[in-house]
């Protein structure tokens, strides 16, 4: 599911178009096949099969949108879904709709999602997992109560702190200081090191390696190698 769904469907074609096409680019030529396999789909995310199947993308709204991208992306009834931003550039009500839809069809559906965002506080009641990745390089990973509960690298406990929270006061709130490396030329070492505040000569010289803390919690940090 790509991200800025108000931009991912094709203006000049109908929503009913895109299964079809969808389907065909994957050898499912059934047009009766695609048809009622669209009906249940848009029906699971809550949307009115005819009204939408027969409309274009600029007669939806943002979260219809969404949804039918989501709708798409299921026509072939894939084990994994790949959600890229799938909350961009919605409000804030008609994110947690979403949500709530994909909770409801990761538990009905029994369906693996990796869901990609920037925003790790969204995910905090839908995923199972968390990976926390910073300038292409994985952090940490581990269980939803553990990663937020107890986190281990430096850069995942600063995301924590960075979060805001409606009922703590706005000076507890944590900038990380500095600014993300150049993708093209990182620096040596571990990546996030430049801005970490316990960040030692070895991190500066070597990346870290993987280091399992407790059963299924990871990170990447040379805090936890024994020297």
């Amino acid at each position: 599911v790509p991200q800025a769904a108000l931009n991912a469907l094709n203006p000049t074609m109908k929503i009913l178009d895109h299964f079809i096409e969808t389907g065909r680019a994957h050898g499912l030529n059934d047009r009766r096949l695609i048809m009622e396999r669209a009906k249940e789909l848009l029906e699971l995310l809550r949307l009115e099969p005819r009204r939408v199947l027969n409309s274009y993308p600029h007669e939806l709204s943002g979260g219809m949108k969404q949804r039918v991208l989501i709708a798409l992306s299921m026509l072939l009834e894939p084990e994994i879904l790949i959600l890229d931003e799938p909350t961009t550039a919605l409000d804030v009500l008609t994110q947690r709709a979403i949500l709530d839809l994909l909770k409801e069809i990761k538990d009905k559906l029994r369906i693996t999602m990796v869901f990609i965002t920037h925003d790790i506080a969204v995910i905090a009641d839908l995923a199972d997992r968390i990976a926390v990745m910073y300038a292409g390089k994985l952090m940490e990973v581990g269980d939803v109560y553990t990663v937020f509960r107890r986190p281990a690298n430096p850069y995942t406990k600063a995301l924590m702190a960075s979060i805001p929270s409606l009922i703590g006061k706005v000076e507890d709130m944590k900038p990380i200081p500095g600014s993300p490396p150049d993708l093209v030329n990182p620096p040596r070492g571990c990546r996030f090191h430049p801005r970490c505040p316990y960040a030692m000569e070895i991190c500066k010289k070597e990346e870290p390696p993987t280091v399992e803390l407790s059963t299924g919690h990871i990170a990447s940090c040379w805090l936890y190698v024994k020297r």
